[in-house]
């Protein structure tokens, strides 16, 4: 099998006040997959997640994108390998237009001129955005940010992208429309989510994280129709949604 896009190993991590947030855990993610991360609030999926770019760095174990191990030495290659799409697109848009926020990545990497452009246009293109390329961020819709804020993350080429809760605070048909422009990219992602019929219709496999540890990790559909194993991990579909294991 080819080397894991993330290689998660025995990654356990404490903080200051003594709160343990993971506890051993192992993840394997591969190139071309779509897995969604699911687990209660105070589960460490956040925790997780923010050791992918190394704004955390492993205290025990170890964690590595496409075989370049998470250190203080790797940490800017890490962060141009895995890109992190946050809760909040405001977290994310603070330029004067969108066409700026997209191009702040690529042009930190020292990407100029033309194939700076070219870059910018292709991953506002990518989330069908191209026409809001001059507007400020703060006149889009919030749907209309999130996809901004993927274009940010996309102009860098990353190997993996991590969504945060993709869904949240978005209407019907921003969801759908979101729904189809993750379906459509061809890049490893990572959602991290609570909406459960989110994740099966855009991941293929869920793991469930609960007390910092792995407690699940197999195809959404039978996950999710595990109501015992839902249950247990305070995790829930919507009133009156049933699936067959």
């Amino acid at each position: 099998m080819s080397t894991p896009v993330i290689a998660v190993d025995g990654l356990s991590f404490t903080y200051p006040d003594g709160t343990v947030a993971l506890r051993d855990v192992d993840l394997h993610i591969h190139r071309g997959e779509r897995v969604a991360l699911l687990g209660p609030n105070g589960a460490g999926k956040t925790t997780l997640i923010l050791h992918m770019n190394g704004i955390h760095v492993p205290q025990q174990g170890a964690i590595a994108v496409s075989g370049l191990t998470v250190g203080d030495d790797t940490v800017a290659e890490i962060r141009r390998r895995v890109g992190v799409v946050f809760q909040d697109p405001d977290d994310q848009l603070f330029m004067n237009t969108v066409r700026e926020d997209v191009e702040f990545g690529p042009r930190n990497l020292g990407m100029e001129g033309d194939e700076l452009a070219a870059q910018v246009d292709a991953a506002l293109t990518r989330v069908e955005i191209a026409d809001l390329a001059d507007r400020a961020p703060n006149h889009l819709s919030f749907g209309q940010k999130r996809r901004a804020a993927i274009a940010g993350v996309l102009a860098m080429d990353p190997e993996i992208v991590v969504l945060d809760e993709p869904t949240s605070n978005l209407d019907p048909m921003s969801r759908k429309d979101l729904t189809t422009t993750l379906l459509s990219l061809d890049v490893t992602q990572l959602i991290v989510t609570h909406d459960l019929l989110y994740a099966l219709e855009v991941c293929s496999r869920t793991v469930i994280l609960d007390r910092g540890a792995v407690v699940a990790d197999g195809p959404t559909s039978a996950l999710l129709g595990d109501d015992d194993l839902l249950a247990q991990h305070r995790l829930a579909l919507p009133a009156g949604v049933r699936l067959d294991r």
